[in-house]
């Protein structure tokens, strides 16, 4: 009897695997019959092809699939390749699906998917024309920073995976230079003052004992909170981090050191992406892909203009009335941020109090968004971080990374402190609004928690939408009475908006319009008023991302648009929350 139903539960779970093997391979290979289930695979082709962004998420370890971190993504041009192949094919496919057998949400994120997908398909012709390895997020940069922030080391197996992946370090530069060379066959390459600031950058990294570098530093700090580890064990690990470090990081960021040395005599310092094959048509694509727009590089260099000149016709008033009558904008503001009463020591004391600054302020903001401007809040924690020092020189003055979906890694507000005299206190509440609350963090965590949306929906990066709400934040926050007793602080606002004004003048200036390096660097020192450390940076960033800064203002003035159109249409029955 017990062989009769042994063999009757094998016969059935057969069954299940077969049938489970049908339909996995229909999922991945052919169409769903589905639309729910093309999107999860949509999702689920881009994530489990992507190991680092897996783990950034946190969405699968919850159901024990852990081995994707112990590996890093493929850089190779084939791998590349692939990528392209499956965006075609999935545009297909999903073109396949009638929208009139589709529920509105559906619909809407059909119409979201294929706007998606369509410009992925349209990017294999500009494929190599972008700089993989550049000073701000350039792959060398971002591995380190992704070891020490994002990888996630809560038990002995993570820190397994940790040692993996710095052992597959080697393949992974590898296959960035095969990359690279493609590139410098079709004769793109970086502008001269990027290999210049990687090469530094890199040389430096590899340039301090193993046991001092950010890898070892960071695995050390995080392994002491992993409690089921011995002493013996933590030392074990230690050890052979450092030894992973020396033996292969170390020659691997050597041979790039040497490729781009080698190519540093066939660089120009002709900045615009103007210079490439057909850089105009990339960089109106560019624009396109940023800012989801039609907009010419000449609407929109005038829209900065105007967006300029109305900005400082605000800011004159508020000048005015504080002591700063009849001087130019830019002037003020530089003299603003040379005032002592505005500035905490360029010590570590001084770095450490801003950073509590930083902090009180998002609590501060939480509790009022909380109670004023929002319905709901999501659950993800926030904390302030410095930017790592081995990249602070050529990094922006601040950045956010959201935070897995498991609850694991909480959102990080990035604060750059390489020199406190370039972070004034007037400058922080609005910087912190726009990385943290009620800025990039709960609009990023708040779309992580929904329910009921495709996955797919929660991570695709519409830069206008996700920088046009973090610079539209800072708005609302002037409208709730936050600035009432800071003057200065709206100073910081507006300053901080004319900023972001001024970046929709220079990134078209750059590589529409050919300004140099240098006279787009003069025009925001002199609109601004902003530190020539910190200006050289920024526009350093736009030459290496070309249209993605101009997303910020034409983000935020359509969420205007749409809020003011509210307002009209509900009349008596808006609520600003």
């Amino acid at each position: 009897m017990l062989k009769r139903i042994s063999k009757w539960l094998g016969g059935i779970v057969a069954i299940l695997l077969i049938a489970a093997a049908v339909f996995l391979t229909n999922l991945i290979w052919f169409r769903p019959w589905n639309l729910n289930l093309f999107f999860d695979k949509v999702f689920a082709e881009v994530l489990f092809d992507h190991p680092e962004l897996l783990s950034m998420l946190g969405l699968v370890e919850q159901f024990g699939i852990t081995s994707h971190n112990g590996k890093l993504d493929d850089e190779s041009p084939a791998h590349q390749q692939r990528e392209f192949d499956r965006w075609k094919r999935d545009l297909t496919q999903l073109r396949q699906y009638s929208l009139d057998r589709q529920s509105p949400s559906q619909k809407l994120s059909t119409h979201v998917l294929d706007w998606f997908l369509q410009m992925q398909v349209e990017s294999e012709k500009w494929q190599w024309h972008n700089y993989p390895v550049n000073q701000l997020f350039g792959v060398q940069n971002q591995f380190p920073s992704f070891m020490a922030n994002t990888h996630r080391l809560l038990n002995q197996k993570d820190c397994e995976y940790y040692l993996m992946r710095l052992d597959a370090l080697p393949k992974k530069f590898d296959q960035l230079l095969d990359n690279l060379k493609v590139r410098e066959q079709k004769q793109i390459l970086p502008p001269r003052f990027v290999v210049e600031e990687v090469l530094k950058e890199m040389t430096d990294f590899i340039g301090k004992p193993a046991s001092e570098n950010i890898l070892a530093t960071s695995f050390k700090t995080r392994a002491t909170k992993i409690d089921k580890l011995t002493e013996e064990q933590r030392a074990d690990f230690q050890t052979r981090v450092e030894t992973e470090i020396s033996s292969k990081v170390y020659p691997a960021y050597q041979k790039l050191i040497d490729y781009f040395q080698g190519i540093l005599p066939q660089t120009t310092t002709d900045d615009g992406v103007w210079k490439l094959p057909d850089g105009d048509v990339y960089y109106a694509y560019r624009l396109r892909e940023n800012t989801t727009t039609t907009l010419k590089p000449d609407e929109v260099h005038e829209l900065g203009l105007r967006e300029v000149s109305r900005i400082e016709g605000e800011m004159r008033a508020l000048l005015d009335a504080n002591g700063f009558a009849g001087q130019p904008i830019g002037e003020s503001m530089d003299k603003l941020a040379k005032d002592p009463r505005f500035l905490f020591p360029n010590n570590d004391k001084g770095r450490a109090d801003a950073l509590a600054e930083c902090t009180r302020l998002i609590r501060e903001a939480t509790e009022r968004s909380s109670k004023q401007l929002f319905l709901t809040t999501p659950r993800a924690k926030i904390e302030v971080r410095r930017v790592p020092e081995f990249k602070e020189a050529t990094a922006p003055g601040a950045y956010y990374d959201f935070a897995a979906m498991d609850g694991t890694r909480p959102g990080i507000f990035f604060a750059n402190l390489r020199d406190m005299n370039e972070v004034p206190k007037w400058s922080m509440p609005t910087l912190a609004y726009h990385e943290g609350v009620p800025g990039h963090h709960w609009q990023i965590s708040t779309v992580e928690e929904l329910k009921g949306l495709p996955q797919f929906r929660k991570i695709i990066p519409f830069t206008a939408y996700i920088e046009g709400w973090a610079l539209y934040c800072e708005w609302p926050a002037k409208r709730a009475g936050w600035y009432d007793k800071d003057p200065f602080g709206d100073l910081g606002r507006m300053r901080d908006e004319l900023f972001r004004a001024v970046r929709l003048v220079v990134d078209t200036g750059v590589h529409a319009k050919r300004w140099t390096r240098e006279q787009a660097i003069a025009y925001m020192r002199e609109k601004t008023g902003m530190g020539e450390k910190e200006v050289k940076s920024e526009i350093e960033r736009y030459i290496v991302a070309p249209g993605q800064a101009c997303a910020y203002k034409i983000g935020m003035l359509k969420i205007q648009e749409l809020r003011a159109r509210a307002e009209k249409e509900l009349g008596e029955k808006f609520d600003p929350a």
